[in-house]
Protein backbone atom coordinates (compact mmCIF):
# COMPACT_ATOMS: atom_id res chain seq x y z
CA UNK A 1 0.00 0.00 0.00
CA UNK A 2 1.42 3.39 -1.04
CA UNK A 3 1.69 6.49 1.15
CA UNK A 4 -1.41 8.16 -0.33
CA UNK A 5 -3.47 5.00 0.16
CA UNK A 6 -2.28 4.70 3.77
CA UNK A 7 -3.24 8.30 4.45
CA UNK A 8 -6.67 7.66 2.88
CA UNK A 9 -7.18 4.68 5.15
CA UNK A 10 -5.84 6.56 8.18
CA UNK A 11 -8.18 9.50 7.60
CA UNK A 12 -11.24 7.36 6.95
CA UNK A 13 -12.86 7.95 10.37
CA UNK A 14 -12.16 11.68 10.23
CA UNK A 15 -13.46 11.92 6.66
CA UNK A 16 -16.60 9.89 7.35
CA UNK A 17 -17.45 12.05 10.37
CA UNK A 18 -16.45 15.47 9.03
CA UNK A 19 -17.73 15.15 5.50
CA UNK A 20 -21.00 13.56 6.63
CA UNK A 21 -21.68 16.66 8.75
CA UNK A 22 -20.80 19.02 5.89
CA UNK A 23 -22.92 17.00 3.42
CA UNK A 24 -25.93 17.15 5.76
CA UNK A 25 -25.51 20.90 6.12
CA UNK A 26 -25.09 21.54 2.39
CA UNK A 27 -28.13 19.44 1.55
CA UNK A 28 -30.34 21.27 4.05
CA UNK A 29 -29.77 24.73 2.54
CA UNK A 30 -30.87 26.10 -0.82
CA UNK A 31 -28.84 29.32 -0.61
CA UNK A 32 -25.69 30.63 1.04
CA UNK A 33 -26.79 33.12 3.70
CA UNK A 34 -25.77 34.06 7.23
CA UNK A 35 -27.75 31.14 8.69
CA UNK A 36 -25.70 28.82 6.47
CA UNK A 37 -22.41 30.29 7.76
CA UNK A 38 -23.55 30.02 11.38
CA UNK A 39 -24.46 26.36 10.90
CA UNK A 40 -21.18 25.70 9.09
CA UNK A 41 -19.14 27.29 11.88
CA UNK A 42 -20.92 25.07 14.43
CA UNK A 43 -20.30 22.02 12.23
CA UNK A 44 -16.58 22.81 12.03
CA UNK A 45 -16.34 23.26 15.81
CA UNK A 46 -18.05 19.88 16.31
CA UNK A 47 -15.41 18.37 13.98
CA UNK A 48 -12.59 19.30 16.42
CA UNK A 49 -11.45 22.26 14.37
CA UNK A 50 -11.93 24.62 17.32
CA UNK A 51 -13.80 27.92 17.66
CA UNK A 52 -11.01 30.27 16.56
CA UNK A 53 -10.05 28.34 13.43
CA UNK A 54 -13.68 27.61 12.52
CA UNK A 55 -14.45 31.35 12.62
CA UNK A 56 -11.35 32.02 10.52
CA UNK A 57 -12.36 29.42 7.91
CA UNK A 58 -15.87 30.90 7.69
CA UNK A 59 -14.45 34.41 7.23
CA UNK A 60 -12.24 33.16 4.41
CA UNK A 61 -15.20 31.33 2.90
CA UNK A 62 -17.38 34.46 2.99
CA UNK A 63 -14.67 36.31 1.08
CA UNK A 64 -14.35 33.49 -1.48
CA UNK A 65 -18.11 33.23 -1.98
CA UNK A 66 -18.22 36.96 -2.63
CA UNK A 67 -15.15 36.89 -4.90
CA UNK A 68 -16.33 33.92 -7.00
CA UNK A 69 -20.03 34.75 -6.99
CA UNK A 70 -20.88 31.29 -5.68
CA UNK A 71 -24.57 30.92 -4.82
CA UNK A 72 -25.14 27.16 -4.47
CA UNK A 73 -24.34 25.52 -1.09
CA UNK A 74 -23.25 22.39 -3.00
CA UNK A 75 -20.26 24.33 -4.39
CA UNK A 76 -18.98 25.22 -0.93
CA UNK A 77 -17.06 21.93 -0.47
CA UNK A 78 -14.60 22.81 -3.23
CA UNK A 79 -13.99 26.25 -1.72
CA UNK A 80 -13.55 24.72 1.75
CA UNK A 81 -11.01 22.22 0.40
CA UNK A 82 -8.89 25.02 -1.09
CA UNK A 83 -9.11 27.14 2.08
CA UNK A 84 -7.99 24.25 4.30
CA UNK A 85 -5.15 23.32 1.93
CA UNK A 86 -4.01 26.95 1.97
CA UNK A 87 -4.10 27.14 5.80
CA UNK A 88 -1.99 23.98 6.02
CA UNK A 89 0.52 24.94 3.34
CA UNK A 90 4.04 25.93 4.29
CA UNK A 91 7.21 24.29 5.55
CA UNK A 92 6.04 20.73 6.16
CA UNK A 93 9.23 18.85 5.19
CA UNK A 94 11.93 17.74 7.62
CA UNK A 95 15.16 19.73 7.41
CA UNK A 96 17.83 17.14 6.59
CA UNK A 97 20.21 19.52 4.81
CA UNK A 98 23.26 18.88 7.04
CA UNK A 99 25.30 15.85 8.07
CA UNK A 100 24.39 15.10 10.71
CA UNK A 101 20.94 16.61 10.97
CA UNK A 102 19.51 16.58 14.50
CA UNK A 103 15.93 15.70 15.40
CA UNK A 104 14.87 16.47 18.98
CA UNK A 105 11.65 14.62 19.85
CA UNK A 106 9.43 15.97 22.64
CA UNK A 107 5.93 15.17 23.89
CA UNK A 108 4.02 13.86 26.90
CA UNK A 109 4.33 10.22 27.88
CA UNK A 110 1.78 8.10 26.04
CA UNK A 111 1.57 10.28 22.94
CA UNK A 112 3.68 7.84 20.91
CA UNK A 113 7.18 9.31 21.18
CA UNK A 114 9.05 6.01 21.34
CA UNK A 115 7.18 4.41 18.45
CA UNK A 116 7.56 7.59 16.39
CA UNK A 117 11.34 7.52 16.87
CA UNK A 118 11.48 3.86 15.88
CA UNK A 119 9.37 4.40 12.77
CA UNK A 120 11.23 7.57 11.75
CA UNK A 121 14.54 5.74 12.19
CA UNK A 122 13.30 2.93 9.95
CA UNK A 123 12.10 5.40 7.29
CA UNK A 124 15.42 7.24 7.26
CA UNK A 125 17.44 4.02 7.13
CA UNK A 126 15.28 2.85 4.22
CA UNK A 127 16.25 6.11 2.50
CA UNK A 128 19.91 5.13 2.87
CA UNK A 129 20.72 7.30 5.90
CA UNK A 130 22.88 6.28 8.85
CA UNK A 131 20.89 7.00 12.03
CA UNK A 132 21.89 7.20 15.69
CA UNK A 133 19.28 7.46 18.45
CA UNK A 134 19.98 9.02 21.86
CA UNK A 135 17.94 7.58 24.74
CA UNK A 136 17.75 10.82 26.76
CA UNK A 137 14.38 10.07 28.41
CA UNK A 138 16.24 8.58 31.35
CA UNK A 139 13.63 9.05 34.09
CA UNK A 140 10.59 7.14 32.82
CA UNK A 141 10.68 3.50 33.83
CA UNK A 142 11.37 1.19 30.87
CA UNK A 143 11.73 4.10 28.40
CA UNK A 144 15.28 3.08 27.45
CA UNK A 145 14.34 -0.59 27.04
CA UNK A 146 11.32 0.28 24.88
CA UNK A 147 13.45 2.52 22.69
CA UNK A 148 16.06 -0.24 22.44
CA UNK A 149 13.41 -2.64 21.10
CA UNK A 150 12.40 -0.12 18.40
CA UNK A 151 15.97 0.73 17.36
CA UNK A 152 16.67 -3.00 17.06
CA UNK A 153 13.62 -3.37 14.82
CA UNK A 154 14.72 -0.40 12.74
CA UNK A 155 18.31 -1.63 12.59
CA UNK A 156 19.91 1.59 13.85
CA UNK A 157 22.42 2.42 16.61
CA UNK A 158 21.40 3.63 20.06
CA UNK A 159 23.39 5.61 22.65
CA UNK A 160 22.13 4.98 26.17
CA UNK A 161 23.14 5.31 29.82
CA UNK A 162 21.62 3.74 32.93
CA UNK A 163 18.10 4.67 33.99
CA UNK A 164 18.13 7.90 36.02
CA UNK A 165 21.30 9.24 34.34
CA UNK A 166 21.72 12.87 33.35
CA UNK A 167 19.94 13.29 29.97
CA UNK A 168 22.47 15.96 28.93
CA UNK A 169 25.32 13.46 29.36
CA UNK A 170 23.53 11.02 27.04
CA UNK A 171 23.11 13.78 24.44
CA UNK A 172 26.80 14.74 24.73
CA UNK A 173 27.87 11.14 24.08
CA UNK A 174 25.37 10.81 21.23
CA UNK A 175 26.70 13.97 19.55
CA UNK A 176 30.24 12.57 19.84
CA UNK A 177 29.07 9.24 18.39
CA UNK A 178 27.28 10.98 15.51
CA UNK A 179 30.51 12.74 14.56
CA UNK A 180 32.75 9.70 15.08
CA UNK A 181 30.50 7.32 13.13
CA UNK A 182 29.75 9.81 10.35
CA UNK A 183 25.99 9.60 10.97
CA UNK A 184 23.48 11.34 8.71
CA UNK A 185 20.85 11.87 11.41
CA UNK A 186 20.89 12.02 15.20
CA UNK A 187 17.45 11.51 16.81
CA UNK A 188 17.15 12.46 20.49
CA UNK A 189 14.38 11.17 22.76
CA UNK A 190 13.51 13.50 25.67
CA UNK A 191 11.44 13.34 28.85
CA UNK A 192 7.76 14.23 28.57
CA UNK A 193 7.01 15.64 32.01
CA UNK A 194 4.89 18.63 31.12
CA UNK A 195 3.36 18.90 34.60
CA UNK A 196 6.56 20.62 35.75
CA UNK A 197 7.25 23.06 32.92
CA UNK A 198 10.17 24.76 34.68
CA UNK A 199 12.18 21.53 35.04
CA UNK A 200 11.34 20.46 31.49
CA UNK A 201 12.34 23.87 30.14
CA UNK A 202 15.68 23.78 31.96
CA UNK A 203 16.37 20.24 30.75
CA UNK A 204 15.58 21.11 27.12
CA UNK A 205 17.71 24.26 27.33
CA UNK A 206 20.63 22.21 28.62
CA UNK A 207 20.21 19.65 25.83
CA UNK A 208 19.94 22.42 23.23
CA UNK A 209 23.14 24.04 24.52
CA UNK A 210 25.04 20.76 24.16
CA UNK A 211 23.73 20.27 20.60
CA UNK A 212 24.74 23.82 19.62
CA UNK A 213 28.20 23.36 21.18
CA UNK A 214 28.90 19.89 19.80
CA UNK A 215 27.11 20.15 16.42
CA UNK A 216 26.96 23.91 15.74
CA UNK A 217 26.45 23.54 11.98
CA UNK A 218 23.69 20.94 12.19
CA UNK A 219 20.11 21.57 11.09
CA UNK A 220 17.85 21.10 14.11
CA UNK A 221 14.26 19.88 14.03
CA UNK A 222 12.28 19.99 17.29
CA UNK A 223 9.30 17.71 16.73
CA UNK A 224 6.35 17.62 19.14
CA UNK A 225 4.52 14.28 19.18
CA UNK A 226 0.76 14.58 19.73
CA UNK A 227 -1.91 11.90 20.03
CA UNK A 228 -4.68 12.65 17.50
CA UNK A 229 -7.26 10.78 19.58
CA UNK A 230 -7.10 13.47 22.30
CA UNK A 231 -8.63 16.08 19.97
CA UNK A 232 -8.57 19.65 21.29
CA UNK A 233 -6.40 18.54 24.22
CA UNK A 234 -3.60 17.96 21.70
CA UNK A 235 -3.90 21.59 20.57
CA UNK A 236 -3.64 22.69 24.21
CA UNK A 237 -0.54 20.51 24.69
CA UNK A 238 1.05 22.11 21.64
CA UNK A 239 0.30 25.54 23.07
CA UNK A 240 1.99 24.64 26.38
CA UNK A 241 5.04 23.07 24.76
CA UNK A 242 5.40 26.11 22.51
CA UNK A 243 5.91 28.16 25.68
CA UNK A 244 8.74 25.83 26.69
CA UNK A 245 10.70 25.57 23.43
CA UNK A 246 10.76 26.47 19.75
CA UNK A 247 8.84 23.72 17.95
CA UNK A 248 9.61 23.30 14.24
CA UNK A 249 7.01 20.64 13.51
CA UNK A 250 4.29 18.30 14.77
CA UNK A 251 4.08 14.53 14.55
CA UNK A 252 0.42 13.50 14.83
CA UNK A 253 0.09 9.86 15.90
CA UNK A 254 -2.86 7.42 15.94
CA UNK A 255 -4.61 9.25 13.11
CA UNK A 256 -6.11 5.96 11.96
CA UNK A 257 -7.87 5.42 15.31
CA UNK A 258 -9.86 8.63 15.54
CA UNK A 259 -12.43 10.88 13.85
CA UNK A 260 -10.57 13.88 15.32
CA UNK A 261 -8.00 14.31 12.53
CA UNK A 262 -9.38 17.81 11.96
CA UNK A 263 -7.12 19.05 14.77
CA UNK A 264 -4.30 19.28 12.20
CA UNK A 265 -5.99 22.50 10.99
CA UNK A 266 -6.08 24.55 14.26
CA UNK A 267 -2.55 23.45 15.17
CA UNK A 268 -1.30 25.18 12.04
CA UNK A 269 -3.82 28.04 11.99
CA UNK A 270 -3.66 29.08 15.66
CA UNK A 271 -0.10 28.12 16.57
CA UNK A 272 1.68 28.45 13.23
CA UNK A 273 3.30 25.02 13.65
CA UNK A 274 3.26 22.75 10.59
CA UNK A 275 2.38 19.07 10.86
CA UNK A 276 5.35 17.25 9.32
CA UNK A 277 4.65 13.57 10.00
CA UNK A 278 1.53 11.50 10.66
CA UNK A 279 1.13 8.03 12.12
CA UNK A 280 -1.49 5.95 10.33
CA UNK A 281 -1.01 2.50 11.86
CA UNK A 282 0.96 0.23 14.18
CA UNK A 283 3.50 -1.13 11.71
CA UNK A 284 7.06 0.16 11.50
CA UNK A 285 6.43 1.70 8.06
CA UNK A 286 3.19 3.45 9.10
CA UNK A 287 4.75 6.87 9.78
CA UNK A 288 4.66 9.13 6.75
CA UNK A 289 5.32 12.65 5.57
CA UNK A 290 2.33 14.96 5.84
CA UNK A 291 1.28 16.55 2.54
CA UNK A 292 -1.36 19.31 3.02
CA UNK A 293 -2.80 19.00 -0.49
CA UNK A 294 -3.34 15.24 -0.07
CA UNK A 295 -5.01 15.75 3.32
CA UNK A 296 -7.50 18.29 1.93
CA UNK A 297 -8.06 16.19 -1.20
CA UNK A 298 -8.88 13.08 0.82
CA UNK A 299 -11.21 14.88 3.25
CA UNK A 300 -13.34 16.32 0.45
CA UNK A 301 -13.10 13.51 -2.10
CA UNK A 302 -16.24 12.02 -3.56
CA UNK A 303 -16.22 8.62 -1.88
CA UNK A 304 -15.09 6.84 1.26
CA UNK A 305 -11.94 5.54 -0.43
CA UNK A 306 -10.60 9.02 -0.90
CA UNK A 307 -10.71 9.08 -4.70
CA UNK A 308 -12.21 11.75 -6.85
Amino acid sequence: MGFFEKLKEGLKKTKDSFVAKVETLVNSFTKIDEDFFEELEETLILSDIGAETSANICDKLRAEVKRTGTTAPSEVKGLLKNIIAEILSGDHELNMTTKPAVVLVIGVNGAGKTTTIGKLSANLKRDGKKVIVAAADTFRAAAIEQLNVWTDRAGVDIVKHAEGSDPAAVVFDACSAAKARNADVLIIDTAGRLHNKKNLMEELKKISRIISQQLPESALETLLVLDATTGQNAVNQARLFKEVCEITGIVLTKLDGTAKGGIIIPIKDELGIPVKLVGVGEKIDDLQNFIPHDYAEILFSGDNNGEE
